[in-house]
């Protein structure tokens, strides 16, 4: 048995097929995940993302802190309930895992790291916040839930009482606000608009079902992922880890270099790839039948196919692969020499098959920004 969110008995009690997902028993869908990946995209749809690690850091020197912890900088986060993203790195650059920063108070600051990292990610924390009188407290008497789509805003709001409503209402995009026990920010995983709550795990079931009576669709983790691929975002563990750093996963927009004076964990190693990096991690649109699925060769068109003879490996490989419910079309990020494409081919058990280079995301706001 693996570890369970509040809401597991819930699940259970509502179809959902459960499976292993880093150790926790989690829903992968309620029924079809076409549909509810549908239901995201046109209307709106209700995620359980308890097994997610919430952190607060406590103490005057925070912001100095994360400065120094983080790639992106903290620095850009001047009104409270501001969010970031960012990778947190090794010395030599790797990642030992992408997260959301929201800046509560100068004395308070909330992290939100993935569920399987979230042992080593505290350790990693803990390690380097004892130097700066931080305080670390895993947020373990929280739920999280989230809440997307088109209509998720209005359908999640309807819930609230007027104040609330109206404070709701006035949260920006990637910004939250403390409402009484719950914190409510305007941030995701899909591509699309629409609430993070994180409130007393023991409001989660009543809320979930609220929620599902305002005609919000459950939605499992089937649906999250291609949801996510579509929208272009990385998933820890296939598009970077730590033998990966951020400049070769898609991820230099968040890599703050800027100030120069600002030494962060990982900064002199990709101050020496910075103009060298010779790979880039990029969207692939299937041109043919086919799925996508990590791991598969990724090769200039042209270049000798898995079953003939070659001088090197193939140069590139699917980070991550699905076939896109929005777009009718295999899709997939991968990691390949920078300047290849953008015509290349992809080996699919043996077979090539022609794939085109595009720049995610592929679908945002439920609208394809990729021709088809």
């Amino acid at each position: 048995m693996g570890l369970r969110t509040p809401l597991y008995d819930t699940h259970v009690s509502q179809g959902a097929k459960i499976i292993d997902f880093g150790g926790w028993d989690m829903p992968l869908a309620f029924g079809s995940q076409l549909e509810e990946h549908h239901a995201v995209r046109r209307d709106a749809g209700i995620f359980d993302v308890s097994h997610m690690c919430v952190i607060d850091l406590m103490g005057a020197r925070g912001r100095e802190f994360l400065r120094f912890l983080l790639a992106n900088d903290v620095g850009k986060l001047t009104i409270p309930g501001q969010a970031l993203y960012s990778c947190m790195l090794l010395p030599a650059g790797g990642v030992i895992d992408d997260l959301i920063v929201y800046y509560m108070t100068e004395s308070w600051f909330r992290l939100v790291v993935n569920a399987g990292t979230r042992h080593k990610d505290l350790a990693w924390i803990g390690e380097h916040a004892a130097a700066y009188e931080v305080a670390v407290r895993e947020r373990t008497d929280l739920s999280m839930l989230a809440v997307q789509g088109p209509h998720a805003i209005a359908k999640t709001v309807a819930l609230l009482s007027p104040p609330r409503r109206a404070a709701a209402l006035q949260i920006a995009r990637f910004s939250g606000a403390v409402l009484d026990s719950w914190f409510v920010s305007r941030t995701g995983y899909t591509g699309e608009d629409g609430f993070e709550i994180m409130l007393p795990a023991e409001e989660a079931a009543d809320t979930w079902q609220a929620l599902k009576a305002q005609g919000i669709s459950p939605a499992g983790l089937g649906a999250r992922d291609t949801l996510r691929l579509e929208a272009g975002m990385n998933l820890y563990g296939n598009d970077m880890d730590e033998s990966r750093h951020p400049l070769e996963s898609g991820l230099a927009w968040t890599v703050a270099f800027d100030p120069e004076s600002r030494e962060f964990i990982g900064r002199t190693a990709l101050e020496r790839v910075r103009q060298s990096s010779g790979l880039a991690l990029v969207g692939l649109v299937l041109e043919e039948r086919g799925v996508l699925r990590k791991s598969q060769q990724v090769s200039a068109a042209g270049e000798p196919s898995a079953d003939e003879p070659r001088a090197s490996p193939a140069p590139g490989e699917v980070t991550s692969g699905t076939f896109s419910p929005t777009l009718n079309r295999a899709i997939a990020l991968a990691r390949v020499p920078r300047g290849i494409g953008p015509q290349v081919r992809v080996d699919i058990r043996g077979k090539p098959h022609a794939a085109r280079i595009v720049k995610p995301p592929f679908v945002r706001n439920g609208k394809a920004l990729i021709q088809i």
